[in-house]
């Protein structure tokens, strides 16, 4: 499903129990300086990560000062995150002039410890080539580094590496429980692109072999995922960022169910099998 960029007016996007992505959460909030904005969502663990500005966030006690650094974009700095046990109460305030923050979340019970994410703590893996058309990075902000600290959340930001070219190749998917081969994970992107005003496409692809559906989606974009194969590209000339948000239904680790139509090139793009073993 593709929701268009809107005022949500610090609103959640996609709400607790979601029709199409249940075991996920997704809030855009935009501050000014000194705007203070609070929440508690049951039954979610979230993940406070500032797209642009610098807050300071306190969750029932736990005090994070100073959290992000970047100015202008996402391509401005490293992300930084805090994380939010399930159920608590959060209040963030911002430093700077103006704040864009994310927060991530996933459907899980258990209340376990906040704890923050600083830049020289995020996970980066880079993988593809220029010649496959699959350069991208992908930095973990929630991933493999946190795993048992997190119960099923797995937060990340995904770039494109250079301008134009393809992502969440060769198609895989992640919707149904079936060990060892595939988890059901519940997905949920936001799209910025550099400069502002390119595009991309988010193809969807129901079962292997028949045709599916594709989505135009624009800087601010947002795509929730809950069954098929969902590769996307964005136009030549242009970089492409999409904040990522995965909540697993029984275990936080990713198993991705590569379409068997293209699993052949997981061979041939270099360094995607590093790439898929940080989803853990």
């Amino acid at each position: 499903m593709h929701i268009a960029p809107y005022d949500n007016k610090n609103s959640p996007i996609v709400d607790v129990d979601d029709t199409t992505v249940p075991l996920n959460y997704f809030n855009i909030v935009k501050l000014t300086k000194g705007q203070a904005f609070a929440y508690q969502v049951p039954g979610y663990e979230t993940c406070i990560v500032p797209a642009t500005g610098t807050i300071d966030v306190d969750v029932e006690g736990f005090k994070t000062a100073g959290l992000g650094g970047r100015v202008e974009d996402v391509w401005g700095g490293e992300p930084e995150g805090v994380y939010v046990p399930s159920g608590a109460k959060v209040e963030m305030v911002c430093l700077s002039e103006t704040a864009e923050v994310f927060i991530a979340g996933a459907k899980y019970d258990e209340v376990l410890d906040p704890f923050a994410v600083r830049a020289d703590e995020i996970d980066l893996v880079q993988y593809g080539s220029d010649d496959t058309k699959t350069h991208r990075k992908i930095k973990h902000i929630l991933g493999q580094k946190q795993h048992g600290k997190v119960g099923r959340l797995l937060v990340s930001e995904l770039f494109t590496v250079g301008a134009g070219g393809w992502s969440g190749f060769p198609s895989h998917k992640h919707d149904t429980d079936h060990l060892p081969t595939e988890t059901r994970h519940d997905e949920t992107y936001n799209f910025r692109f550099k400069p502002n005003w390119g595009s991309g496409v988010q193809m969807l692809q129901r079962e292997d072999n028949k045709p599916g559906d594709a989505y135009h989606i624009v800087d601010g974009s947002t795509i929730c995922l809950d069954n098929g194969y969902h590769p996307c590209c964005v136009l030549p000339g242009y970089e492409m960022y999409y904040f990522t948000i995965l909540g697993g239904l029984s275990q936080r680790s990713l198993v991705q169910y590569f379409q068997p139509t293209h699993a052949y090139q997981i061979e041939t793009i270099p360094g995607i099998k590093d790439m898929i073993a940080k989803f853990k």
